[in-house]
């Protein structure tokens, strides 16, 4: 009895042996390129950001220098890439966030044919950013574009849009709404998921619409918002295509964004040392932010099952 106990406890060992070679079997394809391709770039840059390499010349150590350079001001370009991106992030988030919640809401209602309406709302999303930005560059065109267009239609004041320092940023967040059909996505998945009988109850003490949204709607969808609201934050910080395709970072360095800041003190001026300490204050930056974002969630971020 002993020995037949013995064999099976061996037998069970073996097993879980097993499996557990075949999981890091699985997993070491993802594991290695999170390695190869995330972690060691990662390390590689944060060592080439205290050199002062270039695409051509050797690494030399120079310690602090790249970021003293950026933070004394002799680089001219730096703090007004981070006030451009900041003006971008301010502008774009509240818009996307806001506009792919009333989105989602009326994607959301029971009407025929809405899963068609909710293919074409996405559709944008999987459109290759270079396609949208062409199609972006003739609707605000100053004399030929479809939204100038309507304007004059209607009797209405027409804009330069991109082309006009005052207007470009407030122009590529309001085109960055074009793009928002995984956030809106994740928006009905969180409506789908609030329980029906809350809005009965809301209905039979008296409630109207306002107050089904008020007090149902966003209280329970607060989780998911801080969701989009985090990866939003981190997606405008990067911001790169539309400066790229668009505007070249113009008109003057209006549109100089501090991605397409770093890509050209990289692959415009070669210098692949201080680049990567751009992208490590980039990195700090997000961070920062996001933290910030989590500290403040416990006042406004509340779940079914309490805090």
């Amino acid at each position: 009895m002993v020995v037949g106990t013995g064999t099976a406890i061996r037998r069970k060992s073996a097993v879980v042996a097993h499996e557990n070679r075949a999981g890091w079997l699985f997993a070491a394809p993802a594991a290695l390129g999170l390695a190869l391709f995330t972690l060691w770039p990662m390390m590689a840059s944060l060592y080439y950001s205290f050199t002062n390499l270039t695409i051509s010349g050797k690494a030399s150590f120079v310690g602090l220098a790249n970021y003293r350079n950026m933070f004394s001001g002799n680089d001219l370009y730096f703090y007004h890439s981070l006030g451009v991106t900041a003006r971008y992030v301010l502008y774009s988030v509240p818009l996307k966030i806001a506009y792919s919640f009333l989105l989602a809401m009326l994607l959301n209602q029971s009407v025929r044919g809405k899963s068609v309406f909710r293919t074409i709302f996405y559709l944008p999303t999987i459109v290759p950013s270079v396609a949208i930005s062409m199609i972006w560059m003739w609707l605000l065109n100053p004399d030929l574009g479809l939204v100038n267009e309507i304007l004059r239609s209607f009797n209405l004041p027409t804009s330069k849009w991109i082309y006009a320092k005052d207007t470009v940023i407030q122009s590529l967040a309001f085109m960055s709404m074009w793009t928002t059909g995984t956030i809106t996505v994740v928006f009905l998945a969180g409506l789908q998921d609030i329980p029906r009988h809350l809005y009965e109850a809301t209905s039979l003490d008296g409630g109207n619409a306002w107050s089904k949204f008020r007090h149902v709607t966003v209280p329970l969808m607060t989780p998911t918002i801080f969701f989009n609201l985090c990866t939003t934050l981190i997606g405008s910080f990067q911001v790169f295509s539309e400066a790229y395709i668009m505007t070249g970072g113009g008109p003057d360095n209006a549109s100089l964004f501090y991605v397409f800041y770093l890509y050209r003190e990289a692959f415009t001026y070669s210098r692949m040392g201080s680049a990567s300490a751009i992208a490590w204050v980039l990195f700090i930056i997000i961070m920062a932010v996001t933290a910030l974002v989590f500290k403040t969630s416990d006042r406004w971020v509340f779940y079914e099952g309490g805090r």
